[in-house]
Formats: C-alpha cells, structure tokens, sequence
C-alpha cells in the first residue's frame, strides 16, 4: 500500500515538474523573443553641412583659419575674444585651414541659431553673425534609442564681414551626413 502511494506521489510530482520546466522554458523564450531588433543608429549628431564655394561654384579650400563660435545654451551671448578664441566649450569649429567643407552641430532647443564665424588670417580677423532660423522636429526610432531632434531650416541670414553670400541649398536636416545644407561664398580678396 506504501509502495503503490508512494509510486503515485511520484508520478504526481513529475507532472507538476514537466508543468513547470514547460512554463519556465515558455517565459525564457517569451522574454528573449521580446528583446527590440531595431538597431539605433550609431552616428546620431545632426548637424548642417556646409559647402565653401569659390564664384564660379567650385570647392574653394579655405587659406584664412575659420572658428566658428556659438551662443551659450541660456541664449546670453559669449565674449568673443577673436584673438584668441579660449571660450573652448563654445566653440564649434576651431581653425579650420586648407578644407573646402566642414559640419556643425545645430541645436534642438532654439527656434534659431546664431553662429559667429571667425576669418582670421596674419593681418586681421573678420567676424561674421550667422542666424539661422528652423523647425524642431522630435524624431522616434524606438523606446531603446535615445531622443533626437531633425530640423527644417526656414531661412538663414548673416553679416557682409568676410562671407558675400550663405545660400540655403537643403532644408532638412537629418542624420544624413552627405547632404549639403549651405553653400558659403567668402567675399574675395580676404
């Protein structure tokens, strides 16, 4: 009588065992099933690209050095020290020479962006404002990738120091890294 309870308790066991190794081996494979196959990007900087042109609409290599200065995040201007451009946190690009192109980060918190571009060569520095007006558009890939912002440039305008024309070529601003925002046409003879 022992051994026949005994078999049955067993048996009984052994059901409950394969009930939940069945239930374990369900929940393992639902949660690795649920893991996100979206892979986010991995260059997610948005910037604007920016072209320098000669007159005749050839890549121009530029001979002068070019910083390119920004504002700080609570929108007060920085001082521009143009001698020497210390101000490190700020600056976005830092003496550019002999490059026919280059990017800069746009912001995602400014409905405009106002640059200060840095000509400097053995004589003098030039100093041109750059304001550039835009859309904020928030960009979803998925829950595991971080927020982003793409931009609609809406218009673009800037001082007459060193640059003759900013010419607005592309308006939407993504993590399109090949795509020319701007060409920059720096006046002659500077």
């Amino acid at each position: 009588m022992m051994d026949k309870r005994f078999r049955q308790g067993i048996l009984t066991m052994n059901r409950w065992l394969c009930v939940v190794l069945i239930l374990f081996t369900s929940l393992v494979s639902l949660v690795i099933s649920s893991c996100s196959s979206i892979d986010c990007p991995v260059e997610n900087t948005v910037s604007v690209q920016y072209e320098i042109r000669d007159k005749a609409g050839n890549a121009l290599p530029i001979t002068d050095s070019l910083s390119v200065v920004t504002t700080r995040a609570d929108g007060q201007n920085i001082v521009l020290d143009i001698t020497t451009l210390n101000n490190g946190q700020k600056v976005l690009l830092n003496r550019l020479i002999d490059k026919s192109s280059f990017s800069l980060p746009i912001s995602y918190s400014h409905p405009e962006d106002v640059l200060f571009f840095c000509f400097k060569d053995s004589v003098k520095t030039l100093v041109d404002t750059v304001w550039i007006k835009k859309d904020d558009i928030p960009h979803f890939e998925s829950v595991d990738c971080s927020a982003a912002f793409f931009h609609e440039l809406t218009s673009v305008r800037h001082t007459h120091n060193a640059i003759d024309s900013l010419v607005l070529i592309n308006t939407s601003v993504t993590y399109d890294v090949q795509t020319v925002h701007f060409y920059l046409y720096p006046k002659t003879g500077n």
